[in-house]
């Protein structure tokens, strides 16, 4: 615009001023290098309120259209919810990145908010992976800020609420779902094996882990030698998630080693691996989505979005053949969970604030239950007799809603997630597992474990 206006007076000065033309436009363009100069010191100061800071960009005008994105990975159940949101706004328009593995999408996440650029206006956060981006809490809006005020605090369960805020009081995301555990198993080839399969006559083999893996050395036996469960990777972290302390201590460093529960639970997994109970599938990986629809395994840690995964690769001819139960090993747990988040980088924070908390209001989340299974982490959402009346014809009618309701009560305050511990989990123990899987002894793959957290941690 300067360079056009000087260009301008320029021209004018020649017809006006042939012969002075040249200091005439060099007197003006002086003063408007020094207008300019002062306005956009001006300029500057107001868009970073005078003291350097950044402000957050003004909200869109009445009526005009606005671009946003929305990234989430695995199953939301927000399909048919953006197509409602956009409805219901119609200046709004939503592209939804949609990613089939939490882990790639993580590290995604991370090297795009390094870069300072490519994030989403909405970004969801896996809950093991929320203390990775605590601790850059200035590269994300504060959402009690900019917020509507109906997505107060009292909306969720308080330890849902409070995972999401930094240690400077920052409320960084909106809670979406939560993971109670419950277990899934395939009535059919239970029964095939001789054991007990309807819903209420298996909840013994599923009262410890011990009783687990004991009903898995039988059912290797008469089965034949078929896997009793998917991957050791996937039990053992439900296992840690149970335990009061997990990878990272209180104070932010790695406690692998002294954990004796962790120990533990290492032992008891890989005992069932030797013993052939494992189907050494990676999880989320191709051979991992086929074995659900060609039982290639019987039982499954089953946290509420599991039922979508479940549905979505055995297929309708599996309708039926699986089912849930009210059980768990060692009483319940909590295993996944999102958040919404707002990133800095966003030019329209306001309106992804407004989109997160509509995608997570106890209506929605109702929604997204009813969708792919996802369990509502709203206090008005967990009484809703909507909620509570949902069955599900997949797992034989069972009534989902009420059974992992009941599943949720049995969730004490999840154990703290110290930076690092979601990249532990994908990086660090689920290799390990998966290297005794093929063949290493179970002492090698603990030290492969422990090395491979100290890199993660340093």
């Amino acid at each position: 615009m300067v360079r056009n206006q000087t260009l301008r007076i320029w021209e004018r000065s020649q017809k006006r001023f042939p012969a002075k033309g040249l200091e005439y436009v060099r007197t003006i363009r002086n003063g408007l290098v020094l207008a300019v100069g002062i306005a956009l010191t001006a300029i500057t100061a107001s868009a970073c309120g005078g003291d350097g800071k950044q402000d957050t960009p003004a909200a869109a005008g009445p009526g005009e259209q606005v671009e946003l994105t929305l990234a989430t990975f695995t199953e939301f159940g927000y399909e048919a919810l953006v197509e409602e949101y956009q409805k219901l706004h119609p200046n709004i328009r939503i592209t939804h990145r949609k990613t089939g593995q939490g882990g790639p999408y993580h590290q995604d996440l991370i090297t795009k908010l390094a870069a300072g650029s490519g994030l989403a206006d909405v970004t969801a956060v896996e809950e093991g992976h929320l203390s990775d981006v605590l601790d850059k809490g200035s590269k994300f809006n504060d959402l009690t800020k900019i917020g509507p005020a109906s997505a107060s605090a009292d909306r969720w369960l308080p330890w849902k609420y409070d995972a999401a805020k930094t240690k400077d009081g920052k409320v960084i995301g909106y809670g979406t779902d939560i993971g109670p555990l419950a277990m899934c198993y395939r009535k059919d080839l239970l029964a095939a094996a001789g054991l007990p399969s309807d819903p209420e006559a298996v909840k013994p083999l599923f009262a410890t882990w011990d009783s687990y893996f004991e009903a898995g050395a039988q059912y290797v036996s008469k089965s034949g030698g078929k896997a009793w469960f998917d991957s050791a990777a996937q039990n053992f972290n439900a296992m840690v998630n149970q335990l009061p302390d997990g990878y990272i201590g209180k104070d932010d460093k790695l406690a692998v080693e002294g954990n004796q529960g962790i120990r533990d639970a290492w032992a008891k997994v890989t005992a069932a691996v030797a013993k052939g109970q494992s189907a050494k599938l990676t999880a989320f990986s191709n051979e991992w989505n086929s074995g659900f629809k060609q039982g290639a395994f019987a039982t499954k840690v089953c946290p509420a979005w599991m039922l979508g995964v479940i549905k979505e690769h055995a297929g309708p001819e599996n309708a039926g053949k699986w089912a849930v139960t009210a059980a768990f090993p060692g009483g319940g747990g909590n295993w996944g969970g999102s958040y919404l988040t707002v990133p800095t980088q966003s030019k329209h924070p306001k309106e992804a604030a407004e989109l997160a908390a509509w995608l997570t209001a106890p209506e929605q989340q109702i929604k997204a239950f009813q969708a792919k299974g996802n369990f509502p982490s709203q206090v008005q959402a967990l009484t809703d007799p909507a909620l509570l009346s949902q069955t599900d014809a997949y797992f034989g009618d069972a009534k989902i809603g009420a059974l992992f309701a009941e599943q949720a009560k049995k969730v004490n305050k999840p154990q703290y997630k110290g930076p690092g511990d979601g990249q532990i989990q994908e990086n660090a123990s689920s290799p390990a597992l998966q290297a005794v899987e093929q063949g290493k002894p179970a002492a090698d793959g603990w030290q492969q474990l422990v090395d491979a957290a100290k890199k993660i941690t340093r």
